[in-house]
């Protein structure tokens, strides 16, 4: 018994130290493979992707999206399925890459966590809607025939809906979200102001006067003219006076076109100050929030006509027919020089600039109802 014990020993023996072998070899496998793998992922997520700086990813699973980005040339595969599902939830709609050329990790990484791609827009002071929604179908890739029937549906009032100001809109907004999103913003700030001023916020009696402002928009030279035009609007609705000014013609497609005495002669909207009395039906463009404040603050003057002046590009404003004459044949044979700089102010001038400068939450407005009674 023991002989064979001794045998059976040595036999096991023998056997584990063939095993021993064979496990290390079986696990130096493994080490390998996985080094082979790492390696070959490395080598994958490093590769370079281009790209646009705006890339469109539609709603779906991951499985749809990796089928969809391989349709349009990006060349997924299994690999980035699971890197995806790893990293989290892909972002869908228009998302802002940033780059044209990036790793492949840092691609499958922008996928969920970059933010909706924004474009930035303008609407200019004294721009009017027909060439803001122009610009809108052009920047945003829109119909023009949609937004100018959606705009015509629901817009308030013929223009000035639209606040005058810079937005930040996502790629992707269909023409009825776009243009509902500008009028609840342009509303919600109108409103705000309003408040501020009047205490309550009066859509009919605020359009009225955004029909104003957008007169002075038009017609100011720059900001600090503002209160002074105004009051010569003021002024002559109050005297039940035409206001006869060539800026309340450049409405709709006319906005940037110079007015003549055929385009007088011939227009016979509410828009021809010089056929008819008082303010146009609506406002004449888009308007900033000083020339709100102008048209509700304007400055004290006797002030009843101006002109622009060739030698600064800025306004001589007189309170009688006579002067304004005189001021209009100073400008003949004088070139065009508009450096917009005054030498010479006087107290109404540096009234203006004060209201200018004024937050209008801090006025008190005590003659707001007598401007009411005035021009109502």
């Amino acid at each position: 018994m023991p002989a064979n014990n001794n045998e059976y020993n040595e036999i096991e023996e023998i056997v584990t130290k063939r095993k021993k072998p064979i496990r290390s070899l079986f696990i130096f496998d493994i080490i390998e493979f996985v080094l082979v793998c790492s390696i070959v992922i490395l080598f994958y997520i490093t590769m370079t992707v281009n790209t646009t700086k705006v890339l469109f990813i539609p709603k779906g699973s991951t499985n749809n999206i990796i089928s969809y980005l391989n349709k349009n040339g990006y060349e997924m595969n299994i690999v980035d399925n699971i890197v995806l599902r790893g990293l989290g939830y892909i972002q869908s709609g228009w998302i802002n890459i940033d780059e044209n050329e990036l790793t492949k990790m840092d691609f499958l990484y922008k996928l969920t966590t970059s933010k909706a791609a924004l474009k930035t827009v303008t609407l200019i002071p004294g721009e009017t809607s027909y060439i803001f929604l122009k610009k809108l179908a052009k920047e945003f890739n829109l119909s023009e025939e949609k937004l100018n029937k959606i705009y015509e549906k629901y817009a308030y009032k013929a223009d000035g809906n639209i606040l005058a100001d810079t937005y930040s809109l996502p790629y992707g907004m269909n023409e009825d979200h776009m243009l509902f999103y500008l009028f609840s913003q342009s509303n919600k700030r109108y409103e705000e102001f309003s408040k501020k001023i009047f205490g309550y916020y009066d859509k009919k009696k605020w359009y009225y006067y955004l029909s104003l402002a957008s007169v002075i928009q038009k017609e100011a030279a720059n900001e600090d003219e503002m209160p002074i035009v105004s009051s010569v609007v003021h002024n002559r609705l109050r005297k039940g006076m035409k206001l006869q000014m060539d800026g309340t013609l450049n409405y709709g497609k006319y906005s940037n076109q110079r007015v003549t005495a055929q385009r007088i002669d011939e227009d016979t909207s509410s828009y021809n100050t010089y056929k008819f009395k008082g303010l146009p039906e609506n406002p004449v463009c888009a308007v900033s929030l000083n020339a709100i404040k102008a048209a509700i603050f304007p400055v004290k003057s006797k002030y009843l006509y101006f002109v622009r002046d060739n030698k600064t590009g800025l306004h001589k404003f007189s309170t009688n027919y006579n002067t304004h004459v005189n001021n209009i044949n100073a400008n003949r044979g004088v070139p065009k020089n508009y450096t917009k700089e005054k030498k010479e102010e006087n107290d109404i001038d540096i009234e203006a600039k004060k209201i200018m400068k004024t937050d209008v939450s801090e006025q008190k407005p005590a003659s707001i109802k007598d401007l009411f009674k005035s021009i109502n």
